[in-house]
């Protein structure tokens, strides 16, 4: 009897054991599913980028993805993609204001052929009640109310090296002030609020616009080029890991109406996600068509 019940102890360790083992074995998979489910994807500080990656981090993770934003400048955003260190980019302008990202990493960075807006513009802009200047060919003339400065934002940005180009194709007598798009904003609207010259390049779709009344200068030569497409990019390997997000990016695209309303709602939460969240929950119809 002592020997049976010896056995059956044994025999009831080595199951509990096993149980224990495949428990294990269970958890240390479904760890290694979920790593396997997180995406890393860059953020400028830039109104449209900050509403777009927190209105993906929110999709994503409805999803079952764990979703980390990183912020980082372009020319950070696009060494990361090539390393691998980052899987993912949202904004990428084309044909002319990140062309030279284009060129120096199309062969280690996947830049996608769909487009997510494709009604996009940028150039300078000045308060509308400047009146006498209506053109970049205007500039020198008005030098001096301008004190020969460009408020610009941040130095990585692609936007930032046209406008570098534009003055000397322009042989504008001005200084390009590199910043961030928060204290450029603010340093326009101080000025209006003061009705004081100034002038800074700009994009559409932009929030600011619906805050103040902005116009852009024209641009005879087309520095700036003509209507701008945002697009997006990803590591070497991502559709290949992510196949159905892959899909979901490519099936991605927003009309000028959709895209201010998210920056709206993003831009007047406190939290930035809170915005994003809200915004998603109440188009569900239009995730519906991405996320297939």
């Amino acid at each position: 009897m002592n020997k049976w019940k010896k056995s059956w102890s044994m025999l009831l360790v080595i199951m509990i054991m096993a149980v224990l083992t495949a428990c294990g074995s269970t958890e240390e998979a479904g760890g290694e599913e979920k790593a396997d489910k997180k995406i890393s994807i860059g953020q400028v500080s830039w109104a449209e980028n900050i509403a777009v990656t927190n209105m993906w981090k929110v999709i994503l993770e409805d999803k079952g993805y764990d979703v980390k934003l990183t912020n980082l400048n372009m020319g950070s955003t696009m060494a990361a993609l090539k390393s691998g260190d980052l899987d993912a980019s949202l904004e990428i302008w084309l044909p002319v204001q990140d062309a030279n990202y284009l060129e120096s990493y199309q062969d280690t960075v996947n830049f996608s052929d769909a487009t997510w807006f494709d009604n996009a513009k940028v150039g300078l802009v000045v308060p509308a009640y400047m009146e006498d200047v209506n053109s970049i060919e205007d500039l020198n003339e008005h030098k001096e109310k301008f004190e020969g400065n460009i408020v610009g934002l941040d130095p990585g940005a692609g936007t930032m090296e046209v406008t570098e180009q534009l003055i000397k194709d322009y042989d504008l007598n001005y200084v390009l002030q590199s910043s961030s798009e928060p204290a450029m904003l603010a340093e326009i609207g101080e000025a209006i609020k003061d009705k004081q010259p100034i002038v800074a390049p700009l994009w559409s779709p932009h929030w600011i616009f619906s805050e103040y009344d902005l116009k852009f200068l024209e641009d005879p030569k087309k520095v700036y080029g003509g209507i701008e497409k945002i697009h997006h990019a990803t590591r070497q390997g991502f559709a290949e890991d992510y196949p159905e997000v892959k899909e979901w990016f490519k099936n991605w695209k927003m009309n000028d109406q959709q895209i201010g309303e998210l920056i709206n709602v993003v831009e007047n939460n406190e939290e930035p996600i809170d915005g994003a969240r809200k915004w998603v929950e109440e188009n569900q119809d239009l995730i519906g068509e991405w996320v297939k």
